[in-house]
């Protein structure tokens, strides 16, 4: 398999985050929330949860809720302040989770990063009781575009060269036949967009930092880049009333065990 992400350095971005993560907490929840409402939609009871790298905003409602809370992730940090009893998950190919164990697992914007979309989303299908409901988001195509396109340009401008700065994200279309291909019934692949201001365009980076998403791709350049590219690059960015303007196409997904 074509590695596309450096697993090494996903987990050095999570954990350095971990001590992080209060200034992105508001976004955090706000994004976990989209999910936690589709949870409050259905009419089926859970009683055991699965965290999937909820970094702290889904155990505790899931608490709330009255459901026991298991919160993993492949970062130990991560996983020590998620909220639940901490599962460290050391492998990507293979989760290491019980079979049948959960009656529903919440997995916001935690799988993205995973080379193996479909062998990931299988794995979560196995620990998932019968008629158990799996919920996860991921970014989709669109999300940074303007964002990915600046930078493109602005370091060819400044070095002559390229490198991928932005991760590559599916297509809504593709979402839902990854669920069904992963043996999940009733898929369902919504798309929520969000709309994000910045007065200073800076905070972008600084909030993708604290939230553990700097850049994890195999094929980055290791070479300290010009200290002018991200300014160039920001500056270049759409801006709305004044502020720099940022567009999150996310995925929310659906799907049942049977």
């Amino acid at each position: 398999m074509q590695r596309i992400f450096d697993f090494g350095a996903m987990v050095k971005h999570r954990n350095r985050a971990a001590r992080r993560l209060t200034s992105v907490t508001p976004v955090l929840e706000e994004l976990a929330g989209r999910l936690l409402d589709r949870l409050d939609d259905t009419t089926s009871r859970f009683s055991h949860a699965l965290d999937f790298g909820g970094r702290g905003t889904v155990a505790p409602q899931l608490a709330a809720r009255g459901m026991k809370v298991d919160s993993a992730d492949f970062s130990p940090a991560m996983a020590r302040l998620a909220g639940g009893r901490p599962i460290h998950l050391p492998d990507p190919e293979h989760f290491g989770l019980p079979t049948e164990a959960y009656d529903v697992i919440l997995a916001p914007l935690s799988l993205h990063f995973l080379d193996d979309l479909p062998g990931a989303l299988i794995q979560l299908r196995r620990a998932l009781k019968p008629e158990g409901l799996l919920l996860a988001s991921l970014p989709v195509l669109g999300t940074l575009h303007e964002l990915r396109l600046a930078l493109l340009e602005a370091e060819e401008a400044l070095t002559g060269k390229v490198s991928p700065r932005v991760s590559p994200f599916p297509e809504l279309r593709d979402c839902a036949g990854l669920l069904q291909r992963a043996g999940f019934t009733h898929p369902v692949a919504d798309l929520e967009e969000l709309d994000f201001l910045y007065a200073n365009p800076l905070t972008l980076l600084h909030e993708l930092r604290d939230a553990g998403e700097t850049n994890a791709l195999a094929g980055r350049s290791r070479v300290i880049v010009p200290r002018a590219l991200f300014p160039a690059a920001l500056a270049a960015l759409p801006q709305e009333q004044g502020r720099m303007a940022v567009k999150l196409q996310m995925a929310v997904l659906t799907g049942w065990a049977s």
